[in-house]
């Protein structure tokens, strides 16, 4: 620490363990690691100050709490990758004179930047990009930031930068902002609030994967520009990691193994983005189907059915046709004798529908809640570059339910939605499951429905239920419907990656227009809420994602075929065949190998095919009464009387373990 530091009155620095210790005034978060340990000093790359992250270099000078930021956190993470997109847009001037910047945030797994350049990349040009970065990385250059009024920096990127990307978002984006932040790490300067990493020198270890095409600010009016992907290390170590889980989600592609184990295909005769489910994957939706079904059942769902297209009159009331129009198939015209005219649409959502249900008859606050419920498929058209199998589909089935309640019930049912997805969720293996609280965004109103005062209420009501259901949430601004807030869950699988699947969402706006009410105890009518609920998701992408997640390695109660049964000989082939009768008598989905090979090829392509149990029947089995079984993935476990085995395999599929 300087002596002017050291001079400066003490301030008191409070740490995440509640400790509190005095440092001088202007200590930064290197100072405060390395008092620490020299080990936190080097693994540091920002701080969390009071809430907010922060530069690692940025003088504190009053008290404060400060949490040290490593890589191996979600916000040392995010700082990384960012700064690491920094790194590859100068390492790209410097290999590419004349390329401009667009947008370079962190993602989930990496970064990208989007370019303007004249040069057309290719994937020569990443492994160049990658070489100069490392060398960018060496040259341990100093991360600085620097704020100036918003005017000094149009004129800073109009006339130094020579940046028309960056001029255009302070001039329209940010036009009402007094002072902006810029970073400089040597003769690159990028617009960005930060906070980044100290040096280029923490960069160790990148990745550039994958180019595509892009619009500047998502507009397909605008310029085309190039979209470069990387992901980036501290350690070369990760990286050999990160590329081996690489590998392993090749092996999982939910694609691949669809069809390897004949669960769905995808066809350009049917269209693109419509899949089609095979015997064994129906099954594997079925039984998903039949578990929810049950489940709401016991929960006082009631069924409903409605078609796959409705009036267009009907969605312009519920405002999904304006709001979703980008994202709809063109609508059916149809012109009947009289010639009148009249316009359909591929159904969008289902909650037009079941609010038309709700309105049918008149209600009592004693019917309420009401809870509506159906497997309805859904139509978007979905750019096709955006498809991908099937979590990401043209035509859909949500396990959609739609909650009619008092205001004073509304919680109660929030907290009795919430629970029901965790339980479909622990029930099929997913363990880690985030909860994000959408909300609007004040500042873009025009993008929602309702009044303030709406909007106010119904994210007061999330979260109340989210509080009372003690679920550790964040908060994303931005992210709610137009109708209202969302509680949208967010599960990691098997390699770690993260998927949105079920949602509740609350909504004061449709009851609106849709003009639903129930009759008070007061005689009067008065308006109820909806509530938007739907665990799955997209059944499809609910199926793609548990594909990848198990590998194909389904749980028994989901297996399309759950046991197999394996004669070793012919002459044993009418025992192994009561062996199978009595498997299928039990309910049990099995099937039987007679053909004339080695009991070890069954085997394998048993353990191929993914089969949770295979039933071994010989000569000695026979004589015993008995049969020797293998589980997939964990060999022998012995021999089983059938009845034993039966009642193994059903208790396992009753208790969906």
């Amino acid at each position: 620490m300087s002596d002017i530091q050291e001079q400066k009155a003490p301030i008191a620095i409070t740490l995440p363990d509640g400790t509190v210790r005095p440092y001088p005034s202007g200590s930064t978060g290197f100072d405060i690691a390395l008092s620490i340990g020299r080990r936190l000093a080097d693994d540091a790359i920002a701080i969390i100050l009071d809430g907010k992250a922060a530069d690692l270099n940025a003088p504190i000078e009053n008290d404060a709490r400060v949490a040290i930021v490593t890589f191996d956190t979600p916000e040392g993470r995010d700082i990384f990758w960012h700064s690491a997109s920094h790194i590859m847009a100068q390492a790209i001037e410097e290999l590419f004179p004349g390329s401009r910047f667009g947008a370079g945030p962190a993602t989930e797994q990496g970064f990208y930047y989007d370019v303007a350049s004249e040069h057309r990349f290719r994937e020569d040009d990443l492994r160049l990009i990658e070489v100069k970065m490392l060398e960018i990385g060496k040259r341990n250059i100093r991360i600085e930031r620097e704020e100036m009024q918003r005017t000094d920096a149009v004129a800073y990127f109009k006339n130094v930068r020579n940046d028309p990307y960056k001029v255009e978002i302070l001039e329209e984006t940010l036009k009402n902002v007094d002072r902006v932040s810029l970073y400089h790490q040597g003769d690159f300067t990028d617009l960005c609030t930060g906070p980044h990493l100290p040096s280029t020198s923490k960069l160790k270890a990148v990745l550039l994967f994958n180019i595509s095409s892009s619009y500047w600010r998502g507009d397909s009016s605008r310029e085309n520009m190039q979209r470069i992907y990387g992901i980036a290390f501290p350690s070369e170590k990760l990286l050999k990691e990160h590329v081996a889980r690489l590998e392993e989600a090749k092996r999982r592609d939910h694609r691949k193994l669809g069809s390897e184990l004949e669960l769905f295909m995808l066809s350009p005769e049917i269209g693109s983005g419509l899949p089609v489910w095979l015997p064994k994957g129906a099954i594997i939706r079925s039984e998903l189907e039949a578990f929810l079904k049950e489940e709401q059942r016991k929960r006082g769902y009631l069924p409903v059915y409605t078609p796959h297209i409705g009036n267009i009159e009907l969605y312009k009331r519920s405002g999904h046709y304006p709001y979703y129009s980008d994202s709809q198939f063109p609508p059916l015209t149809y012109h009947d004798e009289d010639g009148r005219q009249e316009q359909y649409l591929l159904k969008p959502m289902n909650c037009p529908h079941h609010h038309l249900i709700y309105s049918s008859k008149l209600r009592s606050y004693r019917d309420l809640p009401i809870r509506l419920t159906e497997f309805g498929t859904v139509y978007r058209h979905e750019q096709s570059g955006e498809l991908n199998g099937l979590v990401r589909a043209r035509g859909f089935t949500q396990d959609d339910s739609h909650i009619y309640c008092r205001p004073d019930q509304l919680v109660d049912e929030i907290c009795n939605a919430i629970d029901l997805t965790q339980f479909v969720f622990s029930t099929l293996g997913f363990s880690e499951v985030q909860t994000r609280l959408s909300m609007h965004d004040p500042a873009n109103r025009e993008k929602y429905g309702g009044t303030p005062e709406v909007w106010e209420q119904a994210e007061k009501d999330v979260r109340e239920a989210a509080d009372r259901m003690g679920i550790d949430y964040f908060i994303g601004i931005g992210e709610a419907s137009f109708y209202g807030p969302k509680i949208d869950f967010i599960v990691r699988d098997a390699l770690g990656r993260k998927w949105q699947l079920g949602t509740v969402q609350v909504d004061y706006v449709m009851p609106e227009r849709f003009d639903l009410s129930y009759i008070g105890s007061d005689g009067q009518k008065h308006r109820p809420v909806v509530i938007h609920r739907a665990p799955f998701g997209s059944m499809e992408r609910f199926i793609g994602v548990l594909i990848e997640h198990t590998a194909g390695n389904f749980p028994l109660w989901l297996a399309p075929v759950q046991a197999v049964v394996l004669p070793i000989a012919e002459d044993v082939h009418d025992y192994a065949a009561t062996v199978h009768g009595a498997l299928l008598a039990a309910g049990i989905r099995a099937e039987i190998d007679t053909r004339s090979e080695k009991i070890g090829k069954k085997i394998r392509e048993a353990e191929i095919g993914k089969i949770p149990y295979m039933v071994v029947a010989g000569q000695k089995e026979r004589e015993n009464g008995e049969v020797s079984l293998r589980r997939h993935r964990q060999g022998d476990m012995g021999s089983f009387t059938v009845s034993g085995l039966v009642d193994m395999l059903r208790k396992e599929i009753t208790e969906r373990t």
